[in-house]
């Protein structure tokens, strides 16, 4: 009856199990996973929030694909802003409801079914849902870390094949801070110009380098077909207002007729809400307040962890450059599922293991920067006496 796309393992896994029998016990766990800034102890401007969702124009409907002018006017004025006068046509943006519905318009744009993306490991697993529901395949090129994380552009070669449509880029990339180099991009253009290929280039996490420097965006990439996706989820820390977009750049033609067919898949769905398309301007705003008050958490978090792993020596973290998470390198005496499971039942402390974000091998654990601090300074304690015991 049902269709072959999701036929996914429903049944909770043992890591998902362990977390519901311990808190329906009553256990309090230290969460050092948590994702959602809502949850995180961060002050947001609850009246200008609320404030801007209630305005006369929310009214009447004007349907347009691309979403209304004034909420694509938002975006190209946030790239002006926050990265270097960058000039973005309000014409190349389509609003979506979240990056997850931007990438589904992309696949459908460029792949028929079997066909296949390139994709970084690690990486956020997400993708592989994705993937599924529109028949696309994925294909992995990994990430290589030698001081520093680096594309591995040999593996990148031996995967492209004749169904290949893209390169999945995520910059900076989740969970390993890392960002693309200026050489990278340059070699990605190359690789996607041989072989006719797209770039799809998640750029959530973008705003958050760590040392402050803006980061380049890909937005207007011009030497391939580029499309460029973000959102209000991490910009402004506010993933329960549902706006996010795609930006497409590159050759001009190629560009025009992607353009084209993009704005029918999205009038086909018409799936933004007035409300939000009205409130964006507003809403991109409250990223000046909350941006510096998520970059001093980070900041504080990793200077914590850094000052805890400079007292023992069984651990150590990955270099870092960007975004909300820190990999934590640790001996591989089990797997890290195994590992995961005895800090939830052993020291009651929740994070993430490598193998959620296709690492190749055993011997690590993600954790996330935006753990209010205390709780972050308690878990890493735990974590470290317990491996170093």
């Amino acid at each position: 009856m049902f269709s072959k796309r999701t036929e996914w393992k429903l049944t909770p896994n043992r890591f998902a199990q362990t977390q519901a029998d311990l808190r329906s016990a009553g256990m309090e766990v230290l969460d050092l996973s948590i994702s959602n800034p809502t949850r995180a102890g961060f002050h947001f401007d609850e009246e200008a929030i609320l404030g801007s969702l209630v305005v006369p124009e929310v009214m009447d409907y004007d349907p347009q694909s691309k979403g209304l002018l004034t909420a694509r006017e938002a975006v190209a004025h946030y790239y002006r802003d926050a990265h270097e006068g960058y000039d973005v046509d309000p014409e190349s943006v389509i609003l979506t409801t979240s990056t997850s519905e931007a990438y589904s318009y992309i696949f459908r744009l460029l792949c028929n079914p079997g066909d296949e993306l390139l994709v970084a490991k690690p990486s956020y697993p997400l993708f592989e849902f994705l993937g599924d529901l529109e028949n696309v395949k994925l294909a992995s090129y990994p990430l290589l870390y030698d001081h520093g994380w680096q594309i591995d552009f040999p593996s990148l070669y031996r995967a492209v094949n004749h169904h290949t449509r893209g390169v999945l880029v995520v910059h900076p990339n989740n969970p390993t801070g890392s960002y693309v180099k200026q050489n990278e991009l340059a070699n990605l253009n190359h690789f996607c110009k041989e072989y006719d290929l797209a770039l799809i280039v998640d750029e959530v996490f973008l705003d958050y380098a760590h040392d402050g420097a803006t980061r380049n965006t890909f937005a207007l990439n011009s030497d391939v077909l580029t499309f460029t996706l973000s959102g209000l989820s991490k910009i402004s820390g506010l993933p329960q207002m549902k706006v996010a977009w795609a930006i497409t750049s590159g050759p001009e033609e190629r560009k025009r007729e992607a353009l084209a067919r993009l704005e029918v898949i999205a009038d086909t769905y018409l799936s933004m809400n007035a409300p939000l398309q009205w409130a964006t301007p507003a809403l991109l705003a409250q990223r000046k307040g909350f941006q510096p008050l998520l970059l001093d958490r980070v900041r504080t978090n990793l200077q914590e962890l850094d000052h805890q792993l400079s007292h023992q020596k069984t651990c150590e973290r990955l270099d870092v450059e960007g975004g909300w998470y820190v990999v934590l390198r640790v001996p591989a005496t089990q797997s890290d599922e195994e590992l995961s499971l005895d800090l939830l039942r052993k020291v009651a402390v929740l994070v993430h293991p490598g193998h959620f974000y296709d690492f190749p091998r055993d011997g690590y654990l993600v954790l996330s920067l935006i753990t209010p601090t205390a709780s972050f300074r308690e878990g890493v304690s735990r974590i470290l006496s317990l491996l170093n015991s």
